[in-house]
């Protein structure tokens, strides 16, 4: 009967012990491996969800930022960037908060370099994605240096709002280099329809300042990030009455931006533009939403929970407005009615 064993000359030479550990690594992390040393060209389509994610990231890193403020840990590390003269946060509850919001924010800082270098590798190459990428990894410093100088300023309330106004700019970065990552040049021609590009242009207007009308009314509040005992500086421009007057003119421009997006919504139903409407009735749920949140902490008086969920709602719907105004399109330029020099009637 013949042997059903394989001889041995047969057999592939693997060393002794060899097993999981010592198996080459598989094509998709080789990969990986390569996209991340630059030597891999990296498609649209990924580089796509590349900005998708680092958008992610960094509207994340705003509403831990809020939890920190909220949480009354602000100076939960009182230097920057060790924390009390340490490496690593002392087992104090404000400390682990602030130090691990820092951590994050590496993390996020990672994923901003990441989309800023692999936009150099995106292939075909696009000049515009490249400028882009690269103001996300400045931004991400620009904000952990304006950190560290807030939290060497005690958090004044000055420094804490440009602090939050850094991060709303960053979002407009990383919302343009997503959109324009997922879209490639002329796929959509630009409009020629200015009465549905330039509203929403003015909503975003609107948006932007009620939003730093938000941030007016924590600086006056009492969430100003520090715990008790911390001497926190506060926005007292109208003495003791200084809070409820930022906070009802902060209601007035919510209620004005509120309407303003509902009339846009109501007026561009009619245009056939999916993508926009998509955006707007999104935004329309978020301010109903945050409307609802801003009436009940105005109620309840201010409770941190409540406000961080308002500070949530804020940041995506700055993120929608941003898209809604990038779905509108860019207007395509006049053409001249006649030439310089020519007759008028030419």
């Amino acid at each position: 009967m013949a042997s059903t064993d394989t001889p041995a000359s047969h057999l592939p030479d693997v060393p002794v012990g060899a097993g999981r550990r010592d198996r080459p690594p598989s094509g998709g992390a080789r990969r990986a491996l390569r996209m991340a040393i630059l030597r891999e060209p990296v498609s649209p389509q990924l580089y796509a969800r590349i900005a998708l994610v680092a958008l992610g990231a960094l509207t994340l890193s705003v509403l831990t930022g809020a939890a920190v403020r909220l949480t009354d840990s602000g100076l939960g590390c009182p230097d920057w960037p060790r924390c009390y003269g340490q490496a690593v946060a002392p087992l104090k509850s404000h400390a682990v908060i602030e130090y691990s919001n820092r951590l994050l924010s590496g993390l996020v800082g990672l994923a901003a370099i990441t989309a800023g270098a692999l936009a150099f590798r995106r292939r075909p190459f696009r000049r515009d994605l490249g400028v882009l990428g690269v103001l996300l990894p400045l931004g991400v410093v620009a904000q952990a240096i304006l950190g560290g100088i807030t939290v060497e300023q005690r958090l004044a309330p000055g420094y804490v709002i440009a602090h939050f106004g850094l991060s709303m700019m960053i979002l407009v970065a990383a919302v343009t280099l997503a959109w324009r990552a997922t879209h490639e040049p002329g796929s959509r021609p630009r409009s020629a329809d200015r009465s549905l590009v330039w509203p929403i242009r003015g909503l975003t207007v609107l948006g932007a300042v009620t939003i730093f009308a938000g941030t007016v009314a924590t600086a006056a509040g009492p969430h100003a990030g520090g715990s008790k005992g911390q001497a926190i500086h506060r926005l007292h421009w109208h003495g003791a009455a200084t809070l409820n007057w930022a906070i009802h003119q902060h209601a007035s421009l919510a209620a004005l931006f509120g309407l303003a997006v509902l009339g846009c919504w109501w007026v561009m139903r009619a245009r056939g533009e999916p993508g926009l409407m998509r955006a707007l009735t999104l935004l329309v749920g978020l301010l109903a939403i945050q409307g609802l949140v801003g009436g009940l902490q105005y109620a309840l008086h201010l409770p941190s929970e409540i406000v961080w969920v308002h500070v949530t709602l804020a940041a995506l719907t700055w993120v929608v407005l941003l898209w809604a105004m990038a779905s509108a399109g860019r207007l395509r330029a006049r053409e001249a009615r006649r030439r310089v020099g020519a007759p008028a009637g030419a």
